[in-house]
């Protein structure tokens, strides 16, 4: 059981074939992702929901952003699990602070897409070339100062879930503006 912003996951053991669906679910997330902005317009990249939230263009830089920093956990993890992971920076700010911040909003989505790709690409290989590494696990400080232990396979199933989660706030602003 692993407590991270008050959210409580709990975890069953895996197997080998548990690990290659997960593996393979994370790595198809950026094709999923193309997929679900194929035909868009960059005018309809900047649609967003009426009731407030982030637009598919700002969606797709989270993404990728969010992705690229718990590469950096998971190579921790990989390399050296005594050291710890800490995302006081990032958590001392709400997300549309790191939205305005990193200009979300006009940013081409060329190079977070690919740069998603490559991540997740990245860290498949390596995960395919280290057969512990899925176990292996990083501290993480969280805000309230507790220190948590989260294995590698926590954090690759988290931003897998990430990424299915806004895909389907991109499937709903794309119904709503009927783009």
């Amino acid at each position: 059981r692993i407590t991270i912003r008050s959210k409580t996951i709990l975890f069953k053991m895996k197997t080998a074939k548990d690990y290659q669906t997960i593996l393979t679910q994370f790595t198809d997330g950026p094709s999923l992702l193309e997929k679900a902005i194929e035909g868009l317009s960059e005018t309809d990249l900047d649609c967003a929901p009426s009731t407030g939230g982030w637009s598919i263009r700002e969606i797709i830089h989270h993404l990728s952003d969010g992705d690229d920093i718990w590469k950096s956990c998971i190579k921790m993890a990989l390399g050296n699990e005594n050291a710890e992971f800490h995302l006081e920076w990032y958590w001392t700010y709400p997300q549309t602070h790191w939205s305005s911040s990193w200009a979300y909003a006009t940013r081409p989505t060329r190079t977070s897409l690919d740069l998603l790709k490559a991540n997740r690409a990245h860290l498949s290989e390596l995960l395919s070339q280290i057969p512990d590494g899925w176990t292996r696990t990083a501290t993480l400080r969280e805000p309230n100062g507790k220190i948590t232990q989260v294995t590698v396979v926590f954090i690759i199933e988290m931003q897998t879930r990430h990424i299915l989660h806004h895909l389907s706030r991109i499937e709903e602003i794309r119904r709503e503006h009927k783009v």
